[in-house]
């Protein structure tokens, strides 16, 4: 059983309910007697953030693999396992495919220490020693999104107070998008740890303003973590490699090798994670050499859009356009073009009373000829995951089948 669960304090503050560590372990137990009596994976899956993280507990106590699934979408049928496998995570980026992402739980656990020691928190057991109030920690996601989940169980480790309540919290997890509302609806943590996507030098910036220290981590479902920095230290945009992680550039593609890494893909999915013999991972993202042997994030490398032989990066349009006034949000997508091949299309959240006008000529000026976008659209509100990275998978569909229901205001 996990030993994450002994000790006095509370554990839980869900939805107005409060679990000590004793009643969560209980639950636990109980929980994990049931499993014990059954053969297959077990499924976690639900609205119910308590439930799904008491069933994950127990099957991992019970020495059973759990597949932590989004409650929104179908049930995942998943065979064919890789040997030794723990957690198995529904994953599928901004591509909206669905992949089951298979790991053992050392490949976390390894990395919850120096974790701990990023984002400035005492070791194990360290809200349970009575010389200070527990810790809060605030998710901000469901929990078959692997950051959220990996939040929980480090949060048990830790012996630190998991929380929905942002209002209140020490330490939130959040991506940029999430991070930025916050700080708008004037939440004060003391930390904020933010992955999923690059974090704008303007959230950045209103962050810090606030008084919160800022934690930016790379990583991936199939890679857990490869890069980060605390941002109070250094703002530059370079990332560390993560304690324990070996990181090469190939081509300016990123791989690495380390103990955290995952099994790979349950039954026969397929994705873009790759290996070489040496033991190096790589699932496409990009990016470019850093001071002091950092990285520069860059994006993955199929949101790429290829004009007339020049790679353009989306992430690179977005964060130019996002710094303009007027702009909420953006997402950049590739579109045919017959000259060209592909060329940039932009898809905005516009600000009340934003000037379109204004908006278009300050990106051509900041943008180089390919990565200017050739065609402009304003939604209300763009998709995102359940994750809250932008869908640009299902931007580019309805693009390309012509049923974007969106306002068209530039057609240079």
């Amino acid at each position: 059983m996990l030993d994450w669960l002994d000790g006095d304090g509370d554990a839980l503050r869900l939805a107005g309910r409060r679990l000590s560590r004793a009643e969560l372990r209980e639950a636990v137990d109980a929980e994990a007697g049931a499993l014990s009596s059954s053969a297959g994976p077990a499924m976690a899956r639900g609205d119910d953030t308590l439930a799904v993280l008491v069933t994950t507990l127990a099957a991992l106590g019970a020495g059973r693999p759990v597949i932590v699934a989004d409650p929104s979408a179908p049930a995942p049928v998943v065979d064919d396992l890789p040997a030794g496998a723990d957690l198995v995570l529904m994953t599928s980026g901004s591509s909206g495919t669905s992949r089951p992402v298979a790991r053992t739980l050392a490949s976390w656990t390894t990395s919850f220490g120096p974790f701990a020691a990023l984002i400035g928190a005492d070791g194990p057991g360290s809200g349970r020693r009575g010389h200070r109030p527990d810790p809060t920690v605030a998710l901000t996601g469901p929990l078959h999104v692997s950051m959220q989940l990996f939040a929980a169980l480090h949060t048990i480790w830790l012996g630190a107070v998991l929380t929905d309540d942002r209002a209140r919290a020490d330490i939130v997890h959040a991506t940029p998008t999430v991070l930025a509302r916050l700080v708008s609806r004037g939440l004060r943590p003391r930390r904020a740890v933010v992955a999923g996507a690059a974090l704008p030098a303007t959230v950045l910036a209103s962050a810090s303003a606030a008084g919160i220290t800022v934690t930016e981590y790379y990583g991936a479902a199939e890679l857990s973590f490869v890069a980060a920095a605390d941002r109070a230290l250094d703002d530059e945009g370079a990332l560390q490699p993560f304690p324990g992680v070996d990181v090469e550039l190939r081509d300016g593609e990123i791989w690495a090798r380390s103990p955290y890494l995952a099994l790979g893909y349950g039954g026969a999915a397929e994705g873009p994670l790759r290996r070489d013999r040496r033991g190096y991972a790589s699932v496409g993202d990009r990016a470019e050499a850093g001071p002091n042997g950092g990285l520069i994030v860059r994006g993955r490398g199929d949101s790429a859009v290829t004009v007339s032989g020049t790679t353009v990066l989306a992430e690179d349009v977005e964060a130019a356009i996002a710094a303009i006034a007027g702009v909420a949000a953006v997402a950049v997508v590739a579109v045919a073009d017959a000259h060209h091949g592909q060329v940039p299309a932009a898809i905005v959240e516009l600000a009340a009373h934003a000037d379109r006008d204004r908006i278009i000529a300050t990106a051509r000026a900041a943008l180089a000829p390919p990565q200017r976008p050739r065609a402009w659209y304003s939604l209300a509100a763009l998709p995102r995951t359940s994750s809250g990275k932008l869908a640009r998978g299902m931007l580019s569909t309805a693009l390309a089948s012509g049923s974007l229901d969106a306002d068209r205001f530039d057609r240079a």
